[in-house]
């Protein structure tokens, strides 16, 4: 009893051990790029019905406001202006775009490492997000956000496994100068993390002035066109059916200049989208279609990702409800379209209505997150860090979500049934010449690493170890992870020299000791 008690003793100490060491990229049980799209909220048929709704919404409704150089390059293709001044986009136009639409485009990172690869339905998931204010869980307090707070989130977010990329996750409170704004949220995002970066800009010369600095930092305009690792989030219209003016502007500037675009519309239903579901799925999609007609009328072919982000109202008080059910189902009807139109898409989930880490947040990042994953959307945007509707922004959360984030990504791994895992041969071994229990057996050992995903910091010690271990709960151990991250880990994307070319040219306000070690509270 002894002896055997010892072997498993020992066979679970080499499992540790096994289960903590660095694994080869190939052998991981999740890695970002599989293969979703088995979550179906609309049937097969409602597909072709709500695009031929959208066919005529832009055909016979069209889009309000379009700037004149919109109007220019859209009715040179087709496209036409209506009495009331109106732009319609005729159904041979719709059709004739999405046809000659990039399809299987490239997110670059600043490290080839981290190159998202869109194609199908092969599923990432990153951040994104404007929150206005930093919330601090250990003490329950929010205070607004600030261009240095960035930089830290990028940082986090750049040792996490299961985060794939980084777009803008809040807004850059102490600079009020929107020039400042735009350019300090792109220079933060890049200088603390090698994955790709997703950023905003308000009027097309701060994209001018963006585009400058990352030649800079690429080596030269043409080494960044062969690898734009920075794409544009623009808000291209203010629902319902309405161009806004100055992102329209910026969406050019950002396809002349090579950038990558995240055609995005986010109306909210009951408000300024209509209450019901799938009238809403039509606005959005005849929204996001008429930017990207308007996308491929600039440059045929650019990269633009189809962004349908249409919000859900409660609509007892107008409020928006980032973690509701019809959020989720909405998202995952959206992800299903840009699968009907085989474009690469990104959609978003995990803003839940919480202001804190706590079981709400959970339950709905947890099914937010996991129907739009499933969905086979390519890019899950603010999937992970954010609260309060996307007011609100947790660098705790961040550590906590990219478990979760890595739970689902196995999930939509789904099982593998091929001859190797049906393989009656362990069964066999155990049953009939073993020791009735599959503990030490060769297999066991050689696919716990790559089927089997294990936590950061969430918790599966026994009682009596969770006790001993300081009976911590997941912000408190996530608090900790945090302050390592922020104490110890300093991308470097670039030299000095380039970064003191950086802050001589541009506006650049955050303090470079700020952006070195230094000792963390």
């Amino acid at each position: 009893m002894t002896a055997n008690s010892g072997h498993r003793m020992g066979g679970r100490s080499a499992r540790k051990a096994k289960r903590s060491s660095t694994l080869p990229e190939s052998i991981k049980p999740v890695r970002p790029g599989h293969k979703g799209g088995l979550f179906k909220p609309l049937k097969e048929k409602d597909l072709p019905k709500i695009h031929n709704a959208v066919l005529d919404v832009l055909e016979t409704i069209g889009m309000e406001k379009a700037i004149p150089s919109c109007i220019e390059a859209c009715t040179a293709i087709g496209c036409k202006v209506s009495a009331e001044g109106r732009l319609l986009f005729p159904r041979s136009v719709v059709k004739e775009s999405l046809a000659k639409a990039g399809r299987d485009i490239t997110l670059c990172g600043a490290s080839p490492k981290h190159d998202i690869h869109l194609t199908g339905n092969r599923v990432h998931f990153g951040t994104a997000g404007a929150a206005v204010h930093i919330l601090d869980p250990i003490n329950r307090e929010y205070r607004e956000s600030t261009a240095a707070d960035l930089f830290d989130i990028a940082r986090v977010c750049d040792t996490l496994e299961h985060i794939h990329f980084f777009q803008r996750s809040i807004v850059c409170r102490d600079l009020e100068d929107v020039r400042e704004m735009d350019f300090n949220t792109c220079y933060a995002s890049i200088s603390g993390t090698k994955k790709h970066v997703g950023t905003s800009f308000s009027f097309p010369e701060n994209v001018e002035e963006a585009l400058q600095m990352l030649h800079l930092i690429a080596g030269s305009e043409n080494a960044w066109l062969k690898r734009p690792f920075v794409s544009m989030s623009v808000c291209h219209v203010v629902p319902p059916l309405k161009f806004a003016e100055d992102a329209s502007a910026c969406l050019e500037a950002g396809v002349r200049g090579g950038m990558p675009v995240l055609l995005l519309s986010a109306g909210q239903a009951g408000a300024t989208s209509p209450a019901t579901l799938a009238r809403c799925v039509v606005q959005s999609v005849s929204e996001v279609l008429a930017g990207l007609v308007y996308v491929n009328a600039i440059k045929e072919g650019a990269p633009a990702i189809f962004g349908t982000w249409p919000f859900v109202s409660d609509l007892r008080t107008g409020s928006m409800s980032g973690g509701s059910g019809e959020q989720a189902i909405l998202m995952a009807a959206c992800g299903q379209m840009a699968q009907f139109y085989n474009l690469p898409s990104g959609i978003a989930a995990g803003m839940t209505d919480s202001k804190i880490p706590d079981a709400q947040s959970g339950y709905e990042k947890g099914y937010t997150v996991s129907l739009a994953g499933h969905s086979g959307a390519n890019l899950i945007y603010e999937s992970a860090g954010m609260h309060a509707s996307l007011l609100g922004c947790c660098l705790e959360s961040y550590v906590i979500d990219n478990d979760m984030l890595g739970a689902i990504n196995r999930t939509v791994r789904g099982i593998e049934v091929n001859d190797e895992t049906l393989d009656l041969g362990p069964i066999r071994d155990v049953c009939l010449d073993g020791p009735g229990h599959y503990l030490g057996h060769e297999q066991t050992l050689s696919r716990m690493q790559s089927d089997y995903l294990y936590p950061l910091v969430g918790d599966r010690e026994n009682i009596n170890n969770w006790i001993e271990q300081g009976s911590t709960d997941v912000i408190q151990r996530a608090h900790l992870k945090v302050k390592e991250i922020l104490k110890s880990h300093f991308p470097q994307n670039w030299t000095e020299e380039i970064d003191q070319k950086i802050r001589e040219k541009f506006p650049v306000r955050i303090p470079r000791n700020r952006m070195q070690p230094r000792k963390i509270s």
